[in-house]
């Protein structure tokens, strides 16, 4: 169970707006605070056993929905020891990609009215809010500077996005971005942007690397979750908790990256997010594909039963996704493929969900229906490419969410 403090109101690394008016306030009274982006902790970066002293990482994340105010988390979710952030800051990203900030942007952020925050193992923190007009559909800088060892660095793997650092001290205030020599194609210890604006709740989606949006293209926002969000315009905040790799019903292996399961992470990752009114669940191809295979349907569908009833406790709506096509993958064979059946008959008729997204349908070849349509298959026969989360995305009914 996630842990965060609210400390007061007011990879592996690849080595080698304007201040809101007084009248905002008003403005904003009668909304909440919206997801407006997400990474799930995943796991610990590999050999971090002193964390990154003396780094600042300037962390590239993607907005949903805008607002005039914004907070931050920060997880030491993987860690073991205390992590002192010293020095943490938010700015809207002066052009795409970039590590220069937009100038009048840059914020330094508080926790608790102070700039240094501790966050114990396991946990995470919330950054005080900090008034910063934030665009919808816009890149976000959030730059950490840890001053001392820190232990096992908690991050994010599958970015599809190229992020910055430098390991020469604080530079989590610069404007220019000049000092951030240095690339990243994994984010680190950020794991939420919240906004106060227009939105109106936040939708959620929960899977695996298709949700995480494995080979779409690099630093283009073309997860199907953001294109998701670019029909919505900003009405609700889209947060993607995919993490690629990961399953139902087991953890990852060590090293591996693919996080804990999802009936474990669903309260951090969804639960425990404020305002979230939907869920999206689109999970259980790699309890099928990967080692150990998951043959008997059963346990898949009995974890989906359990997604569905926590969310509905909270008074979330949830939609299932069905699982797509994977013949031609590496492992695919007709055992597996009698499981695919199985667990897609139940989305579609069990009746526990507030509605289907047929997924599968939406993607499959007439031709050959076990198959991927050509056009929408990155070329590995499981993932979709950018055609294909378009696809999948276009598929969500946006009345139902």
């Amino acid at each position: 169970m996630r842990r965060i403090l609210t400390l007061g109101t007011a990879a592996v690394l690849t080595l080698g707006a304007v201040t809101a008016s007084s009248s905002a306030e008003g403005d904003l009274a009668a909304h909440g605070w919206v997801g407006t982006w997400a990474a799930s902790p995943s796991a610990a970066v590999p050999n971090t056993s002193q964390g990154y002293p003396n780094f600042s990482i300037r962390n590239v994340v993607h907005t949903s929905a805008g607002g005039t105010q914004a907070r931050v988390r920060l997880s030491n979710t993987f860690g073991t020891t205390p992590l002192v952030f010293g020095h943490v800051t938010l700015a809207v990203a002066e052009t795409p990609n970039s590590p220069r900030a937009a100038g009048g942007t840059m914020r330094s952020l508080t926790f608790g009215g102070q700039s240094t925050v501790v966050v114990p193992p396991g946990a995470e923190v919330l950054s005080d809010p900090a008034w910063v007009r934030v665009p919808a559909d816009a890149d976000l800088l959030v730059t950490t500077y840890v001053p001392s060892p820190s232990g096992p660095v908690t991050f994010h793997p599958l970015a599809q996005q190229t992020s910055f650092f430098t390991r020469n001290g604080d530079f989590a205030g610069e404007e220019s971005g000049t000092s951030f020599t240095e690339q990243t194609a994994v984010w680190h210890y950020v794991s939420q942007v919240d906004v106060r604006g227009p939105a109106r709740g936040t939708v959620v989606t929960l899977g695996d690397s298709i949700t995480d949006g494995a080979d779409s293209s690099w630093g283009t926002n073309h997860r199907w979750p953001d294109l998701l969000s670019d029909r919505l315009h900003g009405r609700l905040g889209v947060l993607n908790a995919g993490i690629s790799g990961n399953r139902l019903l087991l953890d990852a292996p060590p090293g591996q990256g693919s996080g804990r399961n999802a009936l474990a992470r669903l309260a951090d990752d969804v639960l425990t997010n404020g305002d979230v009114r939907t869920l999206i669940v689109l999970e259980g191809i790699n309890d099928i594909q990967q080692d150990p295979h998951q043959t008997d349907p059963a346990p898949i569908i009995s974890a989906l039963r359990q997604i569905v009833a926590q969310a509905h406790a909270q008074g979330i709506r949830v939609l299932g996704g069905t699982l797509t096509p994977f013949k031609g993958w590496q492992v695919y064979d007709a055992t597996l493929e009698q499981t695919r059946q199985a667990v897609n008959t139940f989305i579609r008729t069990s009746g526990i969900y507030d509605g289907v997204i047929d997924f599968d349908a939406a993607l499959r070849n007439p031709a050959d229906p076990l198959t991927m349509l050509p056009a929408y298959d990155s070329g590995d026969h499981l993932h979709p490419n950018d055609a294909g989360y378009q696809r999948m995305a276009d598929m969500v009914p946006l009345n139902l969410l």
